[in-house]
């Protein structure tokens, strides 16, 4: 069972994005959707494919425009899986439709920072209910909090932020 989140968390979740939004303001547009960051979706694919043919003992199967590892050591990822680049390593838990959503809205936030996207990530911090990737990618489908309990989301269905 997913544990409802504390008394708040939907402000602290709105004020996350907000300074993520002010945060891709300063970054060069050449860095962001671009060939640039194409290089290092690539780069962040051929890295999540390396990790998981090393670990994977599981089928490696392609759904929903992501490489899918499963059957990774639960060390070799936290939470109930990664997404690196446009691979999913995960576990041997059933995946569901809303968790490949979810990651798929990652494999976008990838190809949108490419490089960046493991900087950016870990400046977000750990916690999913303030990281702005994982908001935007949908904390439900994420099973991050309890369905019906989460914001409408402010962000296109890829995951990117409008300039709203």
């Amino acid at each position: 069972m997913i544990a409802a989140p504390p008394p708040g968390w939907r402000e602290r979740a709105s004020r996350a994005v907000d300074r993520g939004r002010r945060l891709d303001a300063l970054i060069p547009g050449i860095l962001l959707d671009s060939r640039v960051s194409l290089l290092g979706f690539w780069w962040g694919t051929a890295v999540g494919w390396t990790w998981g043919a090393l670990w994977s003992t599981g089928r490696i199967e392609r759904r929903s425009g992501l490489w899918v590892f499963t059957g990774m050591p639960s060390w070799t990822f936290r939470r109930g899986g990664v997404c690196v680049g446009g691979c999913f390593l995960t576990g041997s838990a059933r995946i569901s439709e809303d968790v490949l959503r979810h990651e798929s809205i990652h494999a976008r936030q990838w190809r949108r920072y490419g490089f960046l996207m493991p900087l950016l990530y870990a400046i977000a911090g750990r916690s999913p209910l303030t990281n702005r990737f994982e908001i935007l990618a949908g904390l439900e489908d994420g099973n991050y909090v309890p369905r019906g309990t989460s914001a409408t989301r402010e962000s296109a269905p890829d995951g990117t932020v409008s300039a709203s």
